[in-house]
């Protein structure tokens, strides 16, 4: 009798404890212990999800530091040679050295347009690279090694390069601090600045939007320069995901060829043996749903049933289209930098009486409300957290060049909905989810 309700017993809990770890969010695995500005411990049912938002009228002005300053602590975490070896690993994609997620070399023709335009435009910044960082010194050579890539590929004057780093103790700060003399010699201009904002204190959304700006600052201080010219910059806004070059180049050739104001990736997480969507808090499909139903007791048993009730969206999922969306983020992100420079947007938290949601959740919402609605998910782009479940993702759903050099495969262009959803659901918890106007609690509605 005893070993019978044992062997009930035994499979019943590991089924509850997957199912209690789904309702928490990724970063409460123990099989993922590094945790990033916007992947904080939490103990509530609050839905967690990789984001950041608008700043309020007390987010402190940051100012800009030059390519050859850094505000890093030199606590000495890392011996020197360590540091090299990370700082050659991100400059040298040949480097083997030091493990990485394998990345094709891409067939760069379909992506040369980009670099010429951004070379007619003199010295005047075209791409600004952002990304907020902690943690996460083993993802630094795929992570930042693209983006050294897509820089060289770019045109190192076109580009500039912001990071904002949380107080890491692995040694994160040092080597992006120590990155600066090579930066330098690419002739990139390089912002780097280290901060103590936590998140898992105090209001967190309002924490991760603080952070997001503060890596967006140098599009709004550098106003005399005018090498940020508003209506061509655009952003490349990364979490800490393992990325490749074609990654990057697909989403910024993607925001261009379709006239996006926004493109988005799918990022997803290891929870079992099957890869899920993860940036479900945030994602939001032009029928106002999430992408796959979450019931109010939190379980994911349907993430792999992704626009259920969307069938336009799930066609152009299974045949690598991008489609239109009402808010993504999804690990990394390309859009206009016209409404950050001239201020008119910015991450934020919720207002009063607003939905408790992510930030660039909200900050799609005011892109709609300002008339920047072109936001889509380019399905081609799929991401992970680290280099093991990077390779992972990228054998189950494949490597960009795998589709879009398949025989037969064309660019498809949107047909944009220029008004976005009249209701948008919103889930301050699982329990409690309800669709609303989607321009409840907006200035002037």
């Amino acid at each position: 009798m005893t070993r019978r309700l044992l062997a009930f017993i035994l499979p019943a809990g590991g089924l509850l404890f997957l199912a209690f770890t789904l309702w928490l969010g990724r970063e409460q695995i123990s099989s993922i212990p590094r945790l990033s500005f916007w992947r904080p411990q939490t103990t509530t049912q609050t839905p967690v999800s990789p984001a950041v938002s608008v700043p309020s009228a007390g987010t402190p002005a940051i100012t800009a530091v030059s390519t050859t300053t850094t505000s890093a602590s030199t606590s000495g975490i890392l011996p020197q040679q360590t540091q090299a070896a990370y700082v050659h690993a991100i400059m040298n994609p040949e480097d083997t050295k030091l493990p990485r997620l394998h990345c094709p070399q891409p067939d760069l023709s379909r992506y040369d347009y980009l670099s010429e335009t951004a070379r007619d435009a003199g010295d005047s910044i075209r791409y600004f690279i952002a990304l907020d960082l902690r943690q996460c010194v083993s993802l630094l050579p795929r992570l930042i090694g693209s983006v050294v890539e897509a820089i060289r590929f770019l045109g190192p004057r076109n580009c500039a390069l912001s990071i904002i780093e949380g107080n890491s103790d692995d040694g994160t700060g040092e080597v992006l601090a120590a990155l600066h003399p090579e930066l330098d010699a690419l002739t990139t201009t390089y912002y780097f600045k280290t901060s103590d904002i936590n998140p898992k204190q105090g209001d967190r959304i309002q924490k991760l939007a603080q952070l997001r700006n503060m890596a967006l600052q140098p599009l709004v201080n550098d106003t005399e320069s005018k090498r940020f010219p508003a209506k061509n910059t655009n952003v490349i806004f990364l979490n800490d995901v393992a990325i490749c070059l074609e990654d990057i180049l697909e989403l910024v050739h993607q925001q261009r060829a379709l006239g996006a104001d926004m493109t988005c990736g799918m990022d997803w997480t290891y929870v079992g043996p099957d890869p899920t969507f993860y940036d479900v808090w945030i994602a939001r499909g032009m029928n106002g749903d999430s992408f796959f139903e979450i019931p109010q007791d939190g379980n994911w048993n349907s993430a792999w049933n992704l626009f259920w009730n969307n069938p336009n969206a799930r066609q152009r999922l299974l045949s690598h289209q991008p489609f239109q969306v009402f808010s993504c983020w999804n690990g990394a992100v390309v859009f206009t930098a016209t409404p950050i420079i001239d201020r008119t947007i910015s991450f934020r938290s919720h207002r009063e009486g607003e939905c408790l949601q992510g930030e660039p959740q909200l900050l799609c919402k005011d892109m709609w409300f300002h008339g920047y609605g072109k936001i889509a998910v380019v399905p081609t782009v799929n991401l992970e957290y680290s280099d093991k479940n990077g390779r992972r993702i990228k054998e189950a759903k494949g490597y960009v060049s795998r589709w879009v050099n398949a025989p037969g495969h064309s660019d498809e262009s949107i047909e944009w909905q220029l008004k976005p959803p009249e209701k948008v659901k919103c889930i301050p918890t699982y329990e409690n989810q309800f669709f609303e106007p989607w321009n409840s609690t907006q200035p002037g509605t």
